[in-house]
This record gives structure tokens, sequence and C-alpha cells, in this order.
């Protein structure tokens, strides 16, 4: 099963609300439900003591808005790139999201996200 081979509607009713659920759990400081749809792969690369640290004290993290932009797909390999447009509640600006999806043991699971 390859996440590629799914088309734009499909990919974009499992990413939105997972977008979502980062958003949400980011804002309300939940960093176990944040980390709940990683895949194992990030989550063995992740030293969770930093990222928690990090998580914590991160003014952007904590204020993103709920209202976001999708920008578009980026298909690669059995990965596929979903790019948002990320504003703050608290901070002037945007920001540009991006979530990796892909399938891990026939599920689908974030294999990177990061707000630039």
């Amino acid at each position: 099963m390859n996440i590629i081979d799914n088309t734009d509607e499909e990919i974009l009713a499992v990413a939105h609300p997972m977008w979502e659920d980062l958003i949400k759990y980011s804002n309300k400081g939940q960093y176990g439900k944040f980390i709940r749809k990683f895949s194992y792969d990030l989550l063995l690369g992740l030293n969770e003591v930093e990222v928690g640290k990090q998580f914590a004290k991160s003014e952007l993290t904590r204020s993103l808005s709920e209202d976001y932009d999708f920008l578009g797909l980026i298909r690669r390999g059995e990965h596929v790139t979903v790019l948002y447009r990320v504003r703050s509640t608290k901070r002037e600006g945007e920001w540009l999201g991006r979530m990796v999806l892909g399938y891990e043991k026939g599920e689908v699971r974030i294999f990177a996200a990061s707000i630039f």
C-alpha cells in the first residue's frame, strides 16, 4: 500500500483531521496526545526529553490558530508531504506547516511534522 496512489481527496480526508489534532494538542501542551499518530521510526528518532522541553517552552507551538490554509501536496516515494499556511494567536505573521504522511502496518502515520 502506497499513500501516493490515493487521490488528493482521500489524502486530505485523513490529513486535515490529523493536522487539526496536532494543532489542538500542541496548544494544550498535551505532548502524549500530540505524538500519538507518529510513526514508530519517528518516535525512535526523537529525544523525547528535549523535544518535550522545547514543546512546553515554545510560544509559537502553544498559540497556533485553528484557522489554517491548505497549500498543496507533494508526492515522493512512499510518502506525501502536506503543506499548510499557519498563523499564531499571539505572534504576527505566517508560518509554513509541513506534515509527511505514509503507511505503517496498514495505517496512515505521521513521519514528520514541523513549522517553519
